[in-house]
């Protein structure tokens, strides 16, 4: 017996605007992470520091990401 795969949904292309929005969300969404992220470090004890410290550190590369792909556009 065959299987075939269909594809369901077409996949469209955003347009630049629609970048831009996306970009902007992104941003703002890393920052209020980031945000949450130190307030959490602030009571956080014992392992849960370093785990914090981390995720501190993945963040802030990925907020440093998109700020440089925005200056990049705008």
């Amino acid at each position: 017996m065959e299987e075939k795969f269909v594809k369901e949904t077409q996949i469209q292309e955003l347009s630049n605007l629609e970048k831009q929005n996306e970009l902007k969300a992104s941003i703002k969404n890393s920052k209020i992470i980031l945000m949450n992220m130190y307030n959490n470090l602030k009571f956080a004890e014992g392992d849960l520091i370093d785990y914090y410290i981390y995720q501190i550190k993945a963040e802030e590369a990925k907020y440093d990401y998109l700020i440089k792909k925005a200056k990049e556009i705008f």
